[in-house]
């Protein structure tokens, strides 16, 4: 039996009883007539009731119901990262001077070697030819000092020189010999300081724009030395991105079970998908993570690489990463539009095989192809799963439903994919 009280329907009375009611009010003005009234209102109302349980059967709800996806998946876990360049490196003079040309257009590729700025070089040629000079000029003194100790070498037998003399005009030969190599490393110096007059790139890669233009006196050589560009080698190019503690926790757990290898020994698979797209489109691998949790902000940094031979991705994008959460499991999932919200509590509507809807609890897990929820609990494969006029249901109500094969097809579609 129907256990609810007797009056809760009556919004379904018609106009007919409504007015008989207020006809009956008004008798009630007169007190002798109260109690005949009152047996007249009780009377209608039951009438009234009778009435409604009529209009409710005639208005029993038409819905289609059909079981969950069931699937066989391989769950991500998504994260929001920025591209950085692998390599990024402020070009700076190492010799100063006078900016002579710039051979290169501000935001095109260059490759390692290409010559980017020349300085002024004649102050270093003129210092490579007074090396030169100096070394000459102590070649000649280096001869000579041999050519005396060689004479007196000859007599140091004989005892025709003194000691002193023999030991004088030998360090004279070690003394030109050390002045020697100074000579020769001035000469290399100056050789390599005509070099640097051509600035190149240290690395290939897109070049920025130029910070000093042609004419202007720059200094090198030094920690403050004036920055001219900057190249950023962005093939490949890589993702940072930070997990909790608690994914931390998860991953190492899993690598510890033989479920998922750890990305730190493993380059697992990583897709990332940019803000304006839907989906996961840009394939990478893990290649880094970090030592240590921030103790800041509870946080671990980590780190992918993706190919980029097309350079669409640039240092400084957002992108939204999924990477491998676990191993293939299975899962029930149903479409996320089906799950309803009463305050905290998540639900699925179910029929039961009394024909009354049910407002079942479930606990939800992440969504896949941004379309389906996974359901991790509350939910088994056998339950009737209301899939159509949800918006106009409540629980305990009473409906004739149907097996639908919406959900079956897309099963198949699934399976395909």
């Amino acid at each position: 039996m129907d256990d609810r009280r007797p009056f809760q329907n009556i919004h379904f009375l018609d106009v007919s009883i409504i007015k008989t009611i207020i006809v009956t009010l008004k008798i009630m003005k007169t007190r002798h007539n109260i109690i005949s009234s009152t047996l007249t209102l009780f009377l209608v109302l039951l009438m009234s009731c009778e009435n409604s349980n009529k209009v409710q059967e005639t208005l029993i709800l038409s819905v289609q119901v059909s079981p969950a996806i069931k699937k066989t998946i391989t769950e991500w876990d998504e994260f929001t990262g920025r591209f950085e360049a692998t390599n990024r490196v402020e070009v700076r003079a190492r010799i100063s001077g006078y900016i002579d040309k710039v051979n290169f257009r501000d935001g095109q590729m260059v490759q390692k070697g290409d010559v980017l700025f020349i300085i002024d070089p004649r102050p270093y040629q003129i210092a490579l030819q007074e090396a030169r000079a100096a070394y000459g000029q102590a070649q000649a003194n280096y001869k000579q000092a041999q050519d005396n100790f060689k004479r007196v070498k000859s007599l140091k037998e004989s005892g025709a020189v003194s000691l002193e003399e023999y030991d004088s005009r030998e360090q004279a030969v070690a003394g030109n010999l050390a002045r020697l190599q100074v000579a020769q490393a001035a000469i290399d110096n100056a050789r390599l300081n005509l070099q640097f007059s051509k600035v190149t790139a240290p690395i290939s890669g897109r070049i920025g724009r130029d910070l000093v233009n042609a004419g202007n006196l720059i200094s090198g050589g030094t920690s403050s030395a004036t920055v001219l560009t900057t190249i950023v080698a962005t093939d490949p190019i890589h993702f940072y991105f930070t997990g909790s503690e608690s994914d931390f926790l998860k991953y190492s757990r899993l690598a510890r079970t033989g479920q998922r290898g750890s990305s730190r020994d493993n380059a697992n698979p990583v897709e990332v998908r940019l803000v304006d797209e839907t989906e996961f489109a840009h394939k990478g691998a893990m290649d880094f993570v970090n030592n240590e949790i921030s103790r800041g902000t509870g946080a671990i940094e980590a780190r992918a690489i993706f190919e980029n031979k097309n350079h669409l991705l640039e240092p400084g994008m957002f992108g939204r990463a999924r990477l491998q959460g676990r191993a293939s499991y299975e899962v029930l999932m149903v479409p996320d539009v089906l799950i309803g919200t009463n305050q905290t509590v998540k639900f699925l509507y179910t029929v039961g095989t009394d024909s009354l809807t049910k407002a079942t609890p479930v606990t939800l897990g992440n969504l896949y192809q941004n379309k389906y929820r996974i359901i991790r609990d509350g939910l088994t494969p056998e339950d009737k799963i209301v899939i159509s006029d949800i918006q106009k249901l409540r629980p305990g109500m009473k409906v004739d439903y149907s097996e639908s094969d919406t959900l079956q097809k897309e099963i198949m579609e699934l399976t395909e994919n």
